[in-house]
């Protein structure tokens, strides 16, 4: 008996979760859906702003600012703090998805109220990063950098989202990566196709990342930039 009503109320439990998913997403679309084109912008949260790719970062984001695109990053601290300092100091759209977690603060200084969104549900934030960016630069990280990655690649190459830019940013952290990839899973194993590795370039600059997104869009215009991404 006493089995049977632990499970009606797990049950229960069950219910109400899905309603707290659904009320996230809501409140996700309400406050995103009015962006113009943005730049989400992947990265480690425990980067010091003293370490080079922290300032490579905040440039990055500063450069895309001068593009004419928001940044939206994790909120957080290390590499989404730069890229949010970036654009915030810059005078441009800057965009934090939180995350509620029990060993990280909460988010950085460089993300207006308005412009915050707390999350409890990972899978819920990574729809709003891909759903609401027209580019993704991903900058050196670990675990939650590669899951962001690789969820990017895979919605790309089975086509559940329209192909956008994805441009890996510092060549002596990923270049090792790739090599693997490469030699491993196309080679070796056949796990993937030659032309998907064109879905990952690696570059070193901000003015390369821009040249590989403003050549993949524009005509000299925003006009060109698809948003939001994903059909639901």
């Amino acid at each position: 008996m006493a089995e049977m009503k632990q499970w009606t109320q797990l049950k229960g439990e069950n219910a109400w979760t899905m309603f707290k998913v659904i009320a996230e997403f809501v409140d996700g679309f309400e406050k995103l859906n009015t962006l113009g084109p943005c730049v989400s912008i992947f990265g480690s949260a425990r980067t010091k702003p003293e370490h080079p790719y922290y300032k490579l970062a905040e440039a990055m984001a500063k450069r895309m600012i001068e593009d004419g695109f928001g940044v939206i990053t994790g909120g957080g601290p290390g590499i989404m703090e730069a890229a949010n300092k970036g654009a915030f100091e810059n005078d441009g759209l800057s965009i934090g998805l939180n995350i509620d977690l029990p060993f990280e603060q909460s988010h950085n200084a460089y993300i207006e109220s308005s412009n915050n969104l707390d999350h409890r549900y990972f899978f819920v934030r990574k729809v709003m990063f891909v759903k609401y960016a027209q580019a993704f630069i991903v900058m050196p990280g670990g675990f939650g950098t590669m899951d962001e990655l690789f969820e990017v690649l895979t919605l790309i190459q089975t086509k559940k989202i329209t192909r956008v830019p994805v441009v890996l940013v510092g060549s002596d952290f990923w270049q090792g990566l790739i090599d693997w990839v490469k030699g491993t899973m196309l080679e070796k194993e056949g796990t993937i196709s030659a032309k998907d590795l064109d879905l990952i370039p690696i570059v070193d600059t901000p003015e390369e990342v821009s040249k590989i997104i403003t050549e993949f869009y524009f005509d000299g215009s925003l006009d060109n930039v698809l948003s939001p991404n994903y059909n639901f």
